[in-house]
């Protein structure tokens, strides 16, 4: 088979998407779940007309604080990695040798021979030793490399979409009660979540989409006994 034929097959792969896809991920799903628990659990506690500005005000708070949230832990990632990329080029510059049958060592252990994993190594180094030894050493590639930003947007922009869903139940009472309708709602966002989801991730629809029902589930059951326990007490 010709290079270019693996080349085009490789693109099947999923791992390049791993920058954004958790982030967006996440957000839609926590804006569903978050979103409808937080209306059911005013509507338990019989929160009237306060049911759609409470859902209202916990979408913009919830998007703001998933990008907020989700570019400082990201952000983190990026600056572990600069830290590591800066250590690197020190122990380069202070002991190349030893550097040098570190990553020999490496290939060792992953099944060459001594002679060629020194030959291999020597060609590494000679080629870019910074990036051989980010790649086979710490394990940082470009394609999944932290994007703190891009994860910011996808997960703001997923948790808005996310949360529109259970909102728009609540302006449509037609299925019954408002909370019936957001849960409605709510199950067929969280349905629609667990599709994409394993589509981009090339995962199993069915145990993806199953794992998300249950939680998102879980998540409103125990929100809307707790507005019911709210609402008995008198509280």
């Amino acid at each position: 088979m010709a290079l270019e034929d693996v080349y085009r097959r490789n693109i099947h792969h999923k791992v390049h998407k791993a920058g954004w896809l958790r982030a967006a991920v996440l957000g839609a799903n926590d804006g569903l779940v978050a979103t409808a628990s937080l209306m059911i659990g005013v509507s338990a506690a019989k929160g009237g007309s306060f049911l759609v500005t409470a859902g209202a005000a916990g979408i913009a708070a919830g998007a703001m604080s998933m990008a907020v949230g989700e570019y400082i832990s990201v952000r983190s990632q990026t600056d572990i990695e600069n830290s590591d990329r800066a250590l690197e080029i020190q122990h380069l510059e202070m002991d190349p040798e030893g550097e040098l049958e570190e990553l020999t060592q490496i290939y060792v252990n992953r099944g060459l021979e001594p002679e060629l994993a020194r030959t291999v190594a020597l060609k590494m180094h000679e080629r870019d030793a910074l990036e051989a030894h980010l790649r086979d050493e710490l394990g940082q590639f470009e394609h999944t490399k932290a994007r703190p930003v891009q994860a910011s947007v996808a997960s703001a922009i997923s948790y808005t979409v996310g949360g529109l869903v259970p909102f728009l139940g609540a302006l449509a009472p037609s299925l019954g009660t408002k909370v019936a309708s957001i849960v409605v709602f709510t199950l067929v966002g969280l349905t629609g979540t667990g599709l994409i989801s394993s589509r981009l991730a090339g995962s199993s629809p069915l145990k993806t989409t199953l794992r998300i029902l249950i939680g998102g589930s879980l998540g409103m059951a125990i929100t809307a006994g707790i507005g019911s326990l709210v609402h008995l007490s008198g509280i």
